[in-house]
């Protein structure tokens, strides 16, 4: 694969309809000159602040700056992966240096989940529940894998993925960028073809969008157009929190038949900002009981005519048993 196949790339974050700050922060590195390329590739970077107040949004902000900083200045003898995790790594020292000379008794901690693109390769690192996606030829896979107790009690098979959804600490993850000395930061690549699509996002996103609808939005728009669609759709749909996506398309799109229905968009949701209340979920229609009637066997006609006269007779009996009690 060739190492100048073009990306192009839209991010939007959005502070959503109830939160009054936004906790999410986005940064790129899209280099300048083919040396910038060959030497870093491409850098995008999605956070998502914990603490509230100004802890969160400075958290996020932060420790991106931090891994872009890290990333550019580091080598790159071990490979952009390894490169990727260990600026990430330092960035988490830098912000738990920065809460110590704060003084400030609120946690300073964020989700990441970042991408290095170079030579048709994607590395992804994530830490916390913000989210990596492939699309390609129609198809949405989430890469990373959910740092959160929800997702935990699903693998270990204590709840259900029905269960899941309406599990009330959800929202409870597990590691973070601030939250310890070291935390576990996972990485993932990907080898990239021509029309493939890597989505990052907040929570903010995935928790008002399903991953098939996410599939079609992205498969039909351009990058610019798919993050603005996506993100009016969740504010549409409750804007519970900060929303954020970064669309990368690598190489250009590859037609594909689309396959999975989404709901229509609202064209104006496109220019502004309405608030709505959430829809109420759609009644679940159950299965109606079928009763399957089949001819009877010839042989077994007898045998039924014998049952049906037995209870006939039972009947009659019973009525005049009724019959006599009534008049006692």
């Amino acid at each position: 694969m060739e190492a100048t196949v073009p990306l192009s790339a839209a991010w939007r974050t959005d502070a959503g309809l109830v939160r009054s700050h936004n906790e999410d922060f986005v940064i790129v590195y899209e280099p300048q000159t083919p040396d910038d390329y060959h030497r870093h590739g491409t850098l995008y970077v999605v956070a998502d602040g914990v603490g509230g107040a100004d802890a969160g949004e400075v958290a996020s902000q932060y420790a991106s700056e931090r891994t872009l900083h890290h990333y550019l200045e580091s080598d790159d003898s071990d490979g952009p992966g390894a490169r990727l995790i260990e600026a990430m790594q330092a960035a988490n020292t830098d912000l738990r240096r920065l809460a110590a000379e704060r003084d400030d008794s609120r946690r300073m901690a964020t989700t990441m989940v970042a991408v290095a693109i170079r030579d048709a390769r994607a590395y992804i690192g994530n830490v916390g529940d913000s989210r990596g996606y492939l699309w390609r030829e129609g198809a949405l896979t989430q890469v990373t894998r959910d740092q959160s107790l929800v997702a935990r009690l699903v693998e270990e098979g204590a709840l259900t993925a029905e269960e899941a959804l309406r599990y009330p600490y959800k929202n409870v993850i597990l590691y973070s960028l601030g939250s310890e000395k070291r935390p576990p930061i996972d990485l993932f690549e990907v080898e990239l073809e021509p029309g493939d699509l890597l989505l990052l996002c907040s929570d903010g996103l995935t928790r008002h969008l399903a991953d098939a609808e996410i599939a079609t939005i992205v498969g039909r728009e351009l990058p610019d157009e798919a993050v603005e669609v996506l993100v009016q759709l969740a504010r549409e749909r409750g804007g519970e929190d900060n929303i954020t996506v970064a669309v990368i398309q690598h190489g250009p799109r590859v037609a594909t038949e689309e396959t999975v229905a989404v709901p229509d968009v609202d064209e104006e949701l496109l220019t502004q900002t309405i608030a709505r209340p959430r829809p109420e979920p759609s009644p679940v229609v159950g299965m109606m009981p079928v009763t399957v009637v089949t001819e009877a066997h010839p042989r077994l006609w007898p045998l039924l005519l014998v049952l049906t006269t037995v209870m006939i007779i039972l009947i009659f009996l019973l009525w005049i048993f009724i019959q006599q009690a009534t008049a006692i």
